[in-house]
């Protein structure tokens, strides 16, 4: 029995690769641009919809490639309007998408991996392992091919894994996304959060004009290896020197991630050591209250102290906003994504 040969995807691909691709094949050099058009804008989700390409050209793609696209195979919706999209990938595994409407807001929340080896202390998706890389053609997939893909104003690569242990795959779909043959989303319309590698930090502020986020969830060295084990790896301090190096005209506005956790990170000492800290960075804060996770000792706050730790913060000087919970009820808040048991 001869075994099927796994045909390439071109979803994922930049208009710089179709060019290279289409130049191997001898096609005409606009079948590149034509290609990107079908792929990105119309959405196409085979060949034979692709009629401005001649009979030829499409029975070539059909027998060496696939678009790449897919469906969500499963939908969860709750009570807040929040949506989580299941997605199967090419390794077998499964991400979830978190679609988030707020008044003329529509955020999509992305996975750049299936699992995830950070370890993070307060994330479901960490306990799974990573199982898998995402391919920057699944990474947009989720993106042209949720319902809402339409009314998105903007994306957020807060979904399952670690976006910079995935660098090139996140690069090449950050490209797509805000290029003129893809969806044409403004940079500063897109946010990468991560609890920051070197020197892949580096290089996203180098190739990438989106904005970044960063896990910090504690200022205190130890404090913070606890919650977020990569920190004895790449040190809070390296991440910010990081962000210092890099020239005026490529520094951007950052956000700081800071999950509140109940009697242990949100005292008179974290407010002044973030101060100190951040000092000099143009950023803000967002605080997110802590969501309970089996077999965790980490507990939630009361609201009366997440409230009491932004007047302080702010009383810093340090910009800081209080992020709402969203889709609890379907574990789609932040660090409930969970596919290990999906089938």
């Amino acid at each position: 029995m001869t075994k099927e040969v796994k045909k390439e995807a071109l979803l994922g691909k930049t208009l710089p690769q179709l060019t290279d691709l289409v130049a191997g094949r001898s096609w005409p050099t606009y079948v590149a641009r034509q290609l990107a058009e079908w792929l990105y804008v119309h959405r196409a989700k085979d060949f034979e919809s692709m009629t401005n390409l001649s009979k030829a050209i499409r029975a070539e793609l059909n027998a060496s490639f696939e678009p790449g696209t897919a469906e969500p195979s499963d939908v969860r919706v709750s009570t807040d309007g929040t949506k989580k999209y299941l997605f199967p990938v090419s390794s077998g595994g499964y991400v979830e998408a978190v679609y988030i409407p707020e008044g003329k807001r529509h955020t999509l929340c992305v996975s750049s991996q299936v699992g995830c080896r950070m370890g993070c202390s307060f994330c479901m998706t960490g306990r799974q392992g990573l199982r898998g890389q995402l391919s920057a053609g699944e990474i947009v997939n989720q993106v042209l091919h949720v319902p809402e893909s339409n009314l998105l104003t903007n994306i957020v690569y807060m979904g399952m894994g670690e976006p910079l242990d995935n660098l090139e795959e996140v690069i090449g779909s950050l490209d797509i996304l805000c290029a003129g043959y893809g969806p044409g989303m403004s940079p500063r319309r897109i946010t990468v959060s991560t609890i920051g590698i070197l020197p892949a930090l580096d290089q996203f502020l180098q190739r990438s004009k989106c904005r970044l986020a960063i896990s910090l969830h504690s200022p205190f060295h130890e404090e913070r290896r606890q919650l977020v084990p990569m920190e004895k790896a790449h040190p809070l301090s390296q991440l910010l020197d990081s962000l210092r190096r890099h020239p005026a005209e490529r520094q951007r506005r950052v956000s700081f991630e800071y999950i509140v956790f109940s009697d242990l990170n949100h005292s008179k000492e974290h407010v002044n050591a973030l101060a100190r800290l951040l000092q000099g960075i143009s950023c803000r804060i967002n605080l997110i209250r802590f969501h309970k996770i089996p077999g965790s000792s980490l507990q939630s706050p009361r609201q009366e102290s997440i409230n009491a730790f932004k007047e302080a913060l702010e009383g810093k000087g340090i910009r800081t906003t209080i992020r709402k919970s969203r889709g609890q009820d379907i574990e789609a808040a932040c660090g409930l994504l969970f596919t290990q048991s999906a089938k």
